[in-house]
């Protein structure tokens, strides 16, 4: 038997695996106790890893839709196609006419994140969109506005602080995210070990809020009040607080905080300002205290509001760039380096409903209505990457109807699902176990500095080819020419050796556990773009329309519910449900209600109920339960693995319901255009 390591890509926590093998065949996979960032710990999303390398439904070569079903096509005649077709629609409509979508998994995976941009930028179209502006957005614009880099994105030094604040996240399921944390339960029990204390805010009593020193309900939609009145209070706690000088437009935060109306914020958000206060002085006296916010606040239609007004308040509260506060990384290869801060906002629109552009992608709310809407500009050939759409963005319905009236689609993609079912051709890429793994983007999101490279562990399939392998010809067909695959590892190198430890792929290599870079360290004001913005305009702006929503707020209708989604430890994305080990045990596709609102309509336990929203209808069973705040359902996310021409057996056995059936591709971040999964309002009936 022999014994590989490597790094679990499947989520964002980077945990270091021990894999037993034996003749191609994996016996054991065990977390690796000599790991320099993860511990030994380990989830049991790793061992959907050898599920996914053996799956039978898993593509391994390029198939073209025919007349008689898919078919087989070789590697030449496949680039053949995609770069024709391009070629033949953007002359005849435009170069807009081609659309662009990247999935989550795309930036889980080296070859694609290297490689994908070099031959997506050769199309030059303004419609790009990614699962960005589902989740994460309104981090990145925040950071944008303050710090002047998008990827200057501060996390919580949670193995050093004494009072965390989670607000809208879970990091006990996710294991961390925008925190890449393995390990997370011991190291947030360890902040209660040392007389600390942890906080969730949240609409359900999270796993994480279960284990938390204190949780307290919120309402969906209504966290950037909370996130007002709590900086409201540090700011007259803290009259004359200093700043250092590379922090400006103090007063002009003072003003748009201190003059914001709150005293509704009982009824607004269900938790008292007196509680509120409490929390306040209990962080602000912390020696050292941590704010941080995930899915739950940026996924509403406030979320750049959210986001801005967290990192306000680890600024205002002294604990930026501070030991146990939020501090920015340095990692071994630096996406932000020696950048200057640039433009990056509503250069462009999108043709339909006007959303701006940010970081040359614009919201995939608007993609449907871009294919399905005619006109000049109107996209009739899509590609998708590493990604499923119909089930992962709003109002799925409307997106199988746009996919369907495509001219053609290609995707890159190891399955045949519910979005690339919609394909003209599939090209599917080698994964997982027989790739080279470096997390470019994860070190980023680091709390703690390391390094690590983990190589292919199986040859791939003969035939097969690599993601960047796939894409570096693609370029080639596209240009004209015949330059040279280079493999990751090359950039790889460069990067490291020109990164801030001088490392190099001959170091990575000798350390298979991977480099211990420290402790996250001071870096400011050295790290920063600009002086640190504590009020850009474009979010203090905003708050006007924050104090319009107010009365929609308190008078919600009775009749219907606020819907939040959920995840699951063996959950992160879709395509993970044809993982026999990560699906097996009792249905997880459940709406979890009140008690006290199950009572109310009359509705048992395990009822099938029918939820409505303006967009769609699903049905599904219920779970009662008290870790749901009452006014507030929900339904896990990923599921509706129910439709016609896909070929994912075990996903198929457990198909669920698709929450993305019921959520409005109208109800965003008019700021940032995040898709605001969170404030979506829906009816239930048995």
């Amino acid at each position: 038997m022999e014994t590989h390591f490597r790094t679990c890509n499947l989520c964002e926590a980077m945990c270091g695996l021990k894999i037993t093998y034996a003749n191609n065949e994996i016996i054991k996979i065990e977390g690796d106790q000599e790991d320099a960032f993860s511990r030994g710990h380990i989830c049991p999303k790793a061992n959907g890893l050898k599920d996914i390398y053996l799956d039978p439904d898993r593509l391994k070569f390029p198939i073209k839709k025919t007349e008689n079903g898919w078919e087989r096509i070789s590697w030449e005649a496949a680039y053949e196609m995609v770069v024709s077709k391009t070629k033949e629609i953007q002359e005849k409509y435009g170069r807009d006419a081609v659309g662009i979508y990247q999935g989550n998994p795309t930036i889980h995976n080296l070859g694609t994140t290297m490689f994908a941009p070099d031959f997506f930028k050769l199309i030059k179209t303004h419609n790009m969109f990614t699962a960005t502006s589902t989740d994460q957005l309104p981090h990145h614009f925040a950071s944008w506005l303050m710090y002047g880099h998008p990827m200057l994105l501060p996390v919580p030094d949670i193995d050093h602080t004494d009072y965390m604040l989670i607000i809208g996240g879970n990091p006990l399921a996710s294991n961390g995210s925008m925190m890449s944390v393995p390990d997370v339960a011991k190291r947030l029990e360890a902040i209660k070990s040392k007389s600390g204390k942890y906080v969730v805010i949240d609409p359900r009593k999270t796993e994480t809020a279960k284990q938390a020193s204190e949780h307290l309900f919120i309402k969906p939609n209504s966290d950037a009040y909370f996130l007002l009145a709590f900086l409201k209070c540090i700011l007259e706690n803290n009259p004359s607080k200093t700043f250092p000088e590379y922090i400006e437009k103090i007063e002009e935060l003072k003003n748009s905080v201190l003059n914001f109306n709150l005293e509704e914020i009982e009824d607004l958000t269900g938790i008292s300002m007196e509680k509120i206060q409490i929390l306040a002085k209990e962080f602000s006296d912390a020696p050292s205290a941590v704010c941080y916010g995930r899915v739950g606040v940026s996924t509403q239609a406030f979320g750049g509001i959210c986001l801005w007004l967290i990192n306000v308040i680890n600024i205002v509260s002294g604990n930026l760039d501070k030991k146990g506060g939020a501090m920015f990384t340095l990692p071994a290869i630096d996406f932000v380096g020696p950048a200057k801060p640039k433009d990056r906002f509503a250069r462009w629109k999108s043709r339909v409903s006007g959303y701006p552009e940010f970081l040359g992608e614009l919201p995939v709310a608007a993609l449907a209505e871009e294919m399905l809407t005619e006109g000049q500009g109107q996209i009739k050939m899509m590609f998708t990457n590493c990604g499923n759409p119909v089930l992962s963005t709003s109002n799925g319905i409307q997106l199988d109807k746009a996919f369907e009236s495509l001219e053609f689609m290609v995707s890159f993609d190891i399955y045949l699902n519910e979005t690339t079912r919609h394909a003209d051709l599939i090209l599917p890429p080698a994964t997982g176990l027989e790739n080279p793994h470096y997390d470019l983007t994860f070190h980023n999101l680091a709390v703690r500095n390391t390094s690590k490279y983990s190589p292919p562990l199986f040859e791939k399939t003969e035939g097969a080819k690599y993601d960047w392998e796939i894409f570096q010809d693609l370029r080639n067909v596209f240009i004209g020419e015949n330059q040279s695959v280079i493999p990751p590892e090359f950039k790889l190198d460069l990067g490291l050796k020109y990164g801030p430890y001088k490392l190099s792929m001959e170091k990575l290599k000798e350390n298979p556990h991977g480099i211990d870079l420290g402790d996250l360290k001071p870096l400011l004001p050295e790290r920063l773009k600009q002086k640190i913005n504590l009020c850009p305009e474009l979010l203090a702006d905003d708050l006007k329309r924050l104090e319009e929503s107010k009365t929609e707020m308190l008078n919600s209708s009775q009749n219907t519910f606020w819907m939040i989604g959920r995840r699951h430890l063996r959950d992160n994305n879709s395509w993970m449900h044809n993982s026999a080990k990560l699906m097996k045990g009792k249905n997880r596709c459940t709406l979890l209600i009140n008690p006290d609102d199950a009572n109310r309509l009359a509705i048992p336990e395990n009822a099938l109920v029918t939820v409505k929203s303006r967009v769609g209808e699903v049905q599904l069973p219920v779970e009662i339960s008290e870790d749901i705040m009452s006014g507030v359902v929900s339904i896990p996310h990923g599921y509706g693995h129910n439709r016609k021409g896909t070929k994912m057996s075990i996903a198929e056995k457990y198909p669920g319901v698709s929450l993305n059936d019921l959520s409005d591709e109208k109800v965003i971040d008019k700021l940032t255009g995040n898709s605001a999964f969170s404030a979506l309002r829906v009816s239930v009936s048995i």
